[in-house]
């Protein structure tokens, strides 16, 4: 899982080489979706990669409502951060 490198992103991260928190993942995982996303608009049959991206999909919300129900603050960071529509 690769992270970016935007600035007001690495503030959300506990560390430089944080992959494990909940802040990290999702951030990750929307990378991910962000480029399933695109591929599955030019390749409309690809029913793997469209199987994959409603997977990643359905992890990020999950961890997204651990995190709203554990650290209310550090959620609505990283809803106004990655600019999510919860």
């Amino acid at each position: 899982m690769t992270i970016v490198n935007d600035p007001t992103i690495k503030k959300l991260l506990k560390h430089d080489k944080d992959t494990g928190s909940s802040e990290a993942q999702i951030i990750s995982m929307t990378g991910r979706i962000n480029q399933l996303n695109e591929h599955c608009k030019s390749h409309k049959h690809d029913q793997a990669s469209r199987r994959s991206l409603i997977q990643i999909v359905g992890k990020r919300r999950r961890l997204l409502k651990y995190l709203k129900l554990n650290d209310t603050d550090k959620y609505e960071q990283v809803i106004k951060t990655l600019d999510l529509r919860r």
